[in-house]
């Protein structure tokens, strides 16, 4: 029996695809391995975002080499779409497939092997949720990012697609779906008839039996009234927003190519809040782009410190050729560095005193890790939760009550149903 390990750099839109890769394959029967260094074949999905991201998906390849020298090793993703031609050159590489072949890569992967088509034990990819991405590409032109150059423009899949991938998800027990993409509230603009990312979810929240919806980056400039006000009185989406805010001072947004105000952050966050108070509220956030003055930096953070959110991802700036960014005059590292840590302890804080509303409280959540007798429950609203005992399975849906709460850490117990 021939395995396989698919290994993810990168976006949860990588993960969504090797989700249904590792399905498709282990229909023919391919083994999936967590562990490459058991595995006969190693399928890297690669991201190109930042120059660390480069750099970590050229280090795990050569690490695969060494560790197990007999695996054939298959590369797709971003890195192989901006470098095809620097990769061809590595000696460890067995296969190189371009992002257009994502859709059918499967039957590619199958179709280089030797290989006996039989039912085998299925494992569920080690996932507790299922992830469905439902667009790809970009058609915006950020200063900044090397996506739209490496996956296209928007590109929305099919409603009844997405709809019968949804099906397919609460049939196999999944109680969470995470809705994914590259750009997920420009879906269905470039469909025909047109359509939009509200439309589509409120056809998935038909659903039969469906459990949670949570969704993946929220752009800003698309929250508009409508989609806000339903994405607040949903009872099936979390109540976890997560927007890709980027930067925090109206020059440095008018140079990323954002088309947006911080005044509009505001009002935005600002409703989230008041409608939703329970709401995990996230945030992208650069630093260290080019031009960014002292005044831009306090501006950030002054702003992130008054704003409502709970907690944000902070990005050194990443230079990346062929984006108009590349040849502008670049932050010094040091600084960069110095303007992270000092974002980080903020988010870190900010974090803190969000989770300690929550202590005594009961919240509704599933398991998403269980090791032993022990547990991790992913609340609704974006808590991890450690449960010291926890007799439920993975994907199972639980209320955990908050006992404690640490600067890295929630502890809780589940309450029997």
């Amino acid at each position: 029996m021939i395995s396989l390990s698919i290994q993810n750099f990168g976006c949860r839109v990588n993960q969504a695809e090797a989700f249904l890769w590792a399905d498709e394959l282990q229909k023919k029967g391919i083994k999936l391995e967590k562990d490459f260094c058991l595995s006969d074949l190693v399928l890297i999905n690669s991201c190109t975002l930042t120059h660390r991201s480069d750099r970590d998906v050229r280090k795990f390849i050569k690490k695969v080499s060494r560790l197990n020298p007999k695996a054939r090793v298959m590369v797709t993703g971003c890195l192989v779409e901006r470098v095809y031609d620097e990769l061809q050159e590595m000696p460890q590489i067995w296969h190189l497939f371009r992002n257009a072949e994502k859709n059918n890569l499967a039957a590619k992967v199958l179709s280089l092997i030797d290989y006996q088509e039989k039912t085998i034990p299925r494992t569920r990819f080690f996932r507790s949720r299922a992830l469905l991405k439902i667009q790809d590409g970009c058609s915006f032109q950020c200063t900044f990012c090397i996506i739209p150059k490496v996956r296209g423009r928007s590109f929305s899949l099919a409603k009844e697609d997405i709809l019968s991938l949804g099906k397919k998800f609460i049939r196999q027990g999944f109680k969470e779906i995470v809705l994914t993409g590259i750009h997920i509230c420009s879906y269905g603009l470039d469909l025909n008839p047109r359509s939009n990312f509200l439309a589509l979810l409120q056809g998935v929240e038909e659903l039969e039996d469906l459990g949670k919806i949570r969704l993946s980056s929220l752009d800003p400039r698309f929250l508009f009234s409508p989609l806000l006000d339903h994405l607040i009185s949903s009872k099936k989406i979390c109540p976890h927003f997560h927007l890709s805010l980027q930067h925090g001072s109206d020059d440095v947004l008018e140079r990323m190519g954002r088309r947006i105000k911080v005044a509009d952050y505001r009002r935005i966050l600002a409703y989230l809040q008041k409608n939703s108070p329970q709401a995990s509220l996230g945030a992208d956030i650069i630093v260290g782009f080019p031009g960014e003055s002292e005044a831009d930096f306090k501006q950030t953070y002054e702003f992130l410190k008054q704003s409502p959110l709970t907690y944000f991802h902070v990005f050194s700036y990443s230079p990346r050729p062929e984006t108009p960014a590349y040849s502008w005059r670049q932050i010094d590292e040091k600084k960069k560095k110095e303007r992270s840590f000092l974002l980080r302890e903020l988010s870190v804080q900010k974090n803190l005193n969000f989770r300690n509303m929550f202590l005594g409280k009961e919240l509704d959540g599933i398991i998403i890790r269980k090791k032993g007798g022990q547990g991790e429950v992913l609340t609704s609203n974006y808590l991890k939760v450690s449960v010291p005992y926890c007799p439920p399975e993975e994907r199972e849906e639980v209320k955990v009550k908050i006992e404690k709460v640490r600067t890295k850490e929630t502890i809780g117990e589940i309450i029997p149903g």
